[in-house]
C-alpha cells in the first residue's frame, strides 16, 4: 500500500484503465488533480480555451477508436455546466466520457459558497452516474465503478465532482494491485437468434437497419459477413454510416427525413422485413409517420439496452444483446444454413437496390458563382480518399454532406447525431485528430456552427493539432430558414452586414480568414467552384507543413434548399434541386421542384 492523496490515486486509475490523454481548463477547485496530473504523468492534457469545447474534444476522442475513453477537466461551478452540453450529447449517442470537476470544500458546499453548485444534480439527466465524493475514500471505488458503468451495457457518460478537500486528503491505496471491473455486456442466446434468421429467411425483400451499436461493439466486420452471406441489403443509420462501405454492393442507402438517399427511401419502402440491430428507431430516420415507416413490414430489434426495445414502436420480435454478441451467433446460424442449402437467393432483390442506386441521384454538378453547396461536396469526393475521417454536426452543411459525400470505414463519419449542438464540430475535430494523429480529418460547418466555438481553433495552433476544417458560408441560419418556410417567414436567421474591415467580402459579414489567422491558424477563401479543387490540396499541404487546423471558406449563394421531408414522411421527400439522372422511377408522392 501506497499513501497519496486523492486526487493522485484517481489519476493512477485512470492510467490504468487506459487514459492517456485528456482535456480541459483549470482552475482553483480543480487544481489538486491538475497538480496530481502533472506529478504523475503518463496523460497528456491539452488546454481548451472554453469547458464545452473540451467535452466536445472528448467525445471526439472517444468516438474515433474502439476501446476510447476521452476525459473532460473542468473546475468547480460554471465549467460544471458548460460539460452539461457535451454530456447530453454523450449520452444521446451511446458515447462513453468521463467528465470531472472541482467543488467547493465539503462543508460549504451547501451555504453558496463561490462557484459551489450542485452539479451531480443538474448532470444525472443526461449521465449514467453523477456523483459528488464526499469522503476521500471513496474516490477509488468511485472511478473503478465510473469506468464499469462507461463501458457496460448501452455506453455512456459519467461526470464524478471532487470537492478540493476530498482532492487533498490523503488515502491508503495500491495502484499496483488494481484492476478494472469486469464489463457486462448481455447476450442473445441460440435460439433467440435462431428465430430472428428464421424470419429473416422466410421474408422476400429483407434489410438490415445497422445503427452505431455496431460500430460501439466494434463488429462492423461481422455484419458485413452477415449480410453478405444471407444476401441482405444493407441501410447504415447516421451513426451507423460506414460499417460498410458506399460502394459496396449490399450498402442500400441512407433512410429519413433529411440525412437520407432517394435511393435509400425508395428501396426500403419497397422492403418487408427489418432487421434492426444496434439503433435506436431515431425520428430522423423513420419520420413521425410510423403507420407510412412500419406499412408491410416486419421489424426484430436487437439492442444492448432492454428497455429501449419497444421504446419507439413495438418489434415483432425483440432481443436485448450487445451487438457483436449477437452477430457472432447471427454469423454462425447464416454459415450453417448456407452449409445446408437452406439461405434463399437474394438475387433480384439486390439488383433492385443497385437499380435504385444508379438512377435515384442527386445532382451535384453545378458552374455557379456564387458556388452552390453541391459542388462543395462533390469536389470533397474527390480530393479527400477512403480513408478520410469526416467530422460534422447540425444544419444544412451536414445534412447535405451526409446525403452527397462517400464514407467507407466505421469510426470516418464522426457525427453528433441526437443532441446536435451548434458549435460542436471545431473541439470535436480537434479530439479526433488527437486520438488519431496520422488521419486525414476533415471537418465539415456552416458558418454559424463554426463561430460557435471558434475560439478553439486556437487550441490546435498552440497544441499542433492538425486537420481541414471546409467552411461552407451563406451567411444564414439555413437550416432554420428553411425550417420556417413553412411558417412563412423568414425571421432573425441572417447572419449577413457590411462588414467595414473587409470590403471584399460584400453583404457576407465575418472575414472567417482574418479571424481564423488571428487564432494561429491558415485560412483560404473560395469563391469559384472551379478552385475547390486546387484550394482542398492546399489545405492538406498547408496542415502538413504548419501542423495547423487549415480553414477552407467556400463563399455559397445566400439560399439552397437542401432535400428533405415537408411533412415528416420518409415517403414524402421533396427535391428542391433538379435530380442527377433523367428519367428516373421514383415513388409518386416523391416531388421533384424547381426552386
Amino acid at each position: 500500500m501506497a499513501r497519496m492523496t486523492a486526487a493522485r490515486a484517481a489519476v493512477e486509475i485512470l492510467k490504468r484503465e487506459g487514459v492517456t490523454d485528456a482535456f480541459g481548463v483549470p482552475g482553483a477547485a480543480i487544481n489538486p488533480f491538475y497538480k496530481a496530473l502533472k506529478e504523475g504523468g503518463g496523460i497528456a492534457h491539452t488546454l481548451a480555451r472554453h469547458v464545452e469545447g473540451a467535452s466536445h474534444m472528448a467525445e471526439g476522442y472517444t468516438r474515433t477508436e474502439a476501446g476510447n475513453i476521452g476525459v473532460c477537466i473542468g473546475t468547480s461551478g460554471p465549467a460544471g455546466t458548460d460539460m452539461i452540453t457535451g454530456l447530453y450529447s454523450a449520452i444521446g449517442d451511446s458515447i462513453p466520457i468521463l467528465c470531472i470537476t472541482g467543488q467547493a470544500p465539503t462543508h460549504v458546499i451547501h451555504k453558496e459558497d463561490f462557484q459551489a453548485v450542485d452539479i451531480a444534480a443538474i448532470a444525472k439527466p443526461v449521465t449514467k452516474m453523477a456523483v459528488t465524493v464526499l469522503e476521500a475514500a471513496q474516490v477509488p471505488g468511485v472511478f473503478q465503478q465510473a469506468f464499469h458503468l462507461m463501458r457496460s451495457g448501452r455506453p455512456g457518460p459519467v461526470l464524478i465532482d471532487l470537492p478540493i478537500d476530498v482532492q487533498l486528503t490523503e488515502i491508503e491505496f495500491d495502484p499496483e494491485t488494481y484492476q478494472p471491473l469486469p464489463v457486462y455486456k448481455p447476450a442473445a442466446s441460440r435460439a433467440q437468434v435462431e428465430k430472428a434468421v428464421g424470419m429473416l429467411i422466410e421474408s422476400e425483400r429483407p434489410l438490415i437497419v445497422a445503427g452505431g451499436g455496431i460500430i460501439n461493439a466494434d463488429a462492423c466486420e461481422l455484419l458485413v459477413e452477415f449480410a453478405e452471406l444471407t444476401g441482405t441489403p444493407v441501410v447504415p443509420t447516421l451513426m451507423g454510416w460506414g460499417i460498410l462501405p458506399d460502394d459496396h454492393e449490399l450498402n442500400a442507402g441512407m433512410v429519413g427525413l433529411q440525412t437520407s438517399h432517394r435511393y435509400g427511401n425508395a428501396t426500403f419502402l419497397e422492403s418487408d422485413f427489418v432487421l434492426g440491430i444496434g439503433n435506436r428507431w431515431a425520428n430522423r430516420h423513420t419520420g413521425y409517420k410510423l403507420d407510412v415507416y412500419r406499412e408491410g413490414r416486419t421489424f426484430v430489434h436487437v439492442d444492448v439496452e432492454p428497455t429501449q426495445i419497444g421504446k419507439i414502436f413495438a418489434p415483432d420480435y425483440g432481443i436485448a444483446s450487445d451487438a457483436k454478441a449477437a452477430l457472432e451467433l447471427f454469423v454462425e446460424v447464416a454459415q450453417e444454413l448456407k452449409a445446408a442449402g437452406r439461405l434463399p437467393d437474394r438475387g433480384a432483390w439486390i439488383a433492385r437496390g443497385q437499380e435504385h442506386r444508379s438512377t435515384l441521384l442527386r445532382r451535384t454538378h453545378f458552374d455557379d458563382i456564387p458556388i452552390k453547396p453541391q459542388r462543395v461536396y462533390e469536389e470533397m469526393n474527390k480530393a479527400f480518399g477512403p480513408e478520410t475521417r469526416y467530422v460534422s454536426t447540425i444544419g444544412l452543411s451536414q445534412i447535405a454532406g451526409a446525403q452527397m459525400l462517400h464514407v467507407y470505414k466505421p469510426r470516418h463519419w464522426i457525427n453528433c447525431g441526437q443532441a446536435g449542438p451548434l458549435g460542436w464540430t471545431v473541439p470535436a475535430a480537434l479530439g479526433v485528430a488527437t486520438a488519431d494523429p496520422d488521419a486525414q480529418v476533415v471537418a465539415l460547418s456552416g458558418d454559424y456552427d463554426f463561430q460557435f466555438m471558434i475560439e478553439e481553433l486556437a487550441v490546435g495552433a498552440q497544441h499542433r493539432i492538425p486537420y481541414v476544417h471546409v467552411l461552407v458560408n451563406n451567411s444564414y441560419l439555413g437550416l432554420i430558414r428553411q425550417a420556417q418556410l413553412g411558417l412563412d417567414i423568414d425571421f432573425q436567421v441572417n447572419l449577413e452586414f457590411e462588414n467595414i474591415n473587409s470590403p471584399e467580402l460584400g453583404v457576407y459579414g465575418v472575414d472567417h480568414v482574418k479571424v481564423a489567422e488571428g487564432l494561429g491558424c491558415k485560412a483560404i477563401r473560395v469563391t469559384d467552384p472551379n478552385e475547390l479543387g486546387a484550394a482542398f490540396e492546399q489545405a492538406k499541404k498547408l496542415a502538413q507543413e504548419y501542423r495547423v487546423p487549415v480553414v477552407v471558406e467556400a463563399i455559397l449563394e445566400r439560399v439552397t434548399n437542401i432535400s428533405m421531408s415537408r411533412t415528416a414522411d420518409i415517403s414524402d421527400v421533396t427535391e428542391f434541386e433538379e435530380i442527377a439522372t433523367e428519367p428516373w422511377h421514383a415513388p409518386s408522392s416523391i416531388k421533384t421542384l424547381k426552386v
